[in-house]
């Protein structure tokens, strides 16, 4: 293969339209955007005019185009399934916005086929490339707030004002656990490690919309003290944060999730000698994941890693779901 990667868009995502397309190709000696994909004839056109590539009407169309590599697929939950499986068929890289797949045997088949086949199976968490994090991550393991106690994340936003959202749609994979709850399940892990369970849960449930809109968890260690606290939802006042409660001090800071390629992070440090408050420099983590992913496709990063994090974050889902249940 080239080492320059071929890649397709599959649907015409808010999120493809802000971010990823446009650092596709700002990346222009790493990749070269084929085309993009919508079942509406009008979206695809628009995209395609505006990010200067070619229009398909149809999803397997665009599989079908010789000499593509990967493809990027924003298509709502329900439907990633499906279609990151036909793209592994095709001998395709995937790069999928989270949630994975809907379930956690799906999860697991789509991360053994893509093993099998030797591609890269890429679970979209940006926040994970922004310098934010290691900055945060770093400050742990300098021991600024000595023995690190709790983690607490919260993800929540108001309510969608159109009422036909995706994320209302039972049928589509909706709700906030597969939305607004991935995120700081994810980051549970980053400062938990993988061997955790959920000991607690609470979903509430829309009777109007049929999927839960809000929710929280207490996650622990299976080998260890350290615990998680989370919060999500769609019916909130705004919060997307972190906080980390140690032995001698405490890390606080806004936007762990969200922080926009133009944004400077800033990070609260607390100890006995008082509190600091530090900017960081700004950065584009979807340019960060992208260049990730190019180099899980040309083998200059591991890949076994990848397939390890997206299963066990579906199984954290599960757990949070089961546990929820049976309040």
């Amino acid at each position: 293969m080239s080492t320059k990667i071929n890649i397709g868009i599959l649907g015409c995502a808010n999120i493809a339209d802000r971010y990823v397309i446009p650092a596709i190709n700002e990346l222009n000696a790493e990749f070269n955007l084929v085309g993009v994909a919508s079942r509406r004839q009008e979206k695809a056109t628009q995209f395609s005019n505006k990010f200067s590539t070619i229009a398909f009407f149809d999803y397997d169309s665009l599989l079908n185009v010789s000499g593509l590599h990967a493809v990027y697929i924003p298509l709502p939950n329900q439907l990633h399934s499906e279609w990151i499986e036909k793209a592994i068929r095709k001998g395709l890289h995937v790069l999928v916005e989270k949630s994975l797949a809907c379930s956690y045997q799906e999860v697991t088949m789509l991360n053994e086929l893509a093993k099998q086949n030797q591609l890269v199976l890429l679970e979209n968490f940006q926040f994970r490339f922004h310098s934010q994090l290691a900055y945060v991550q770093n400050l742990v393991k300098e021991g600024c707030i000595g023995e690190l106690r709790c983690v607490r994340s919260s993800f929540g936003f108001p309510p969608f004002l159109d009422e036909e959202n995706i994320r209302y749609q039972q049928e589509l994979g909706g709700g906030a656990l597969l939305d607004a709850g991935a995120y700081p399940i994810k980051l549970s892990q980053i400062f938990l490690g993988e061997k955790i369970q959920v000991h607690a849960a609470n979903l509430f449930v829309d009777p109007q919309k049929g999927v839960d809109i809000w929710g929280g968890a207490y996650l622990k260690q299976d080998n260890g003290s350290l615990f998680s606290e989370i919060a999500f939802g769609f019916d909130h006042y705004y919060q997307c944060n972190l906080e980390l409660w140690g032995s001698e001090g405490k890390i606080y800071t806004n936007r762990i999730f969200t922080a926009s390629p133009g944004f400077h992070p800033i990070i609260e440090l607390e100890t006995r000698l008082g509190k600091e408050t530090i900017q960081l420099q700004k950065d584009h983590h979807f340019r960060n994941m992208l260049i990730h992913f190019y180099n899980l496709i040309n083998k200059k990063t591991e890949t076994v890693n990848e397939y390890s994090q997206n299963i066990n974050q579906a199984r954290l889902i599960t757990e949070l779901r089961t546990k929820a249940d049976e309040q």
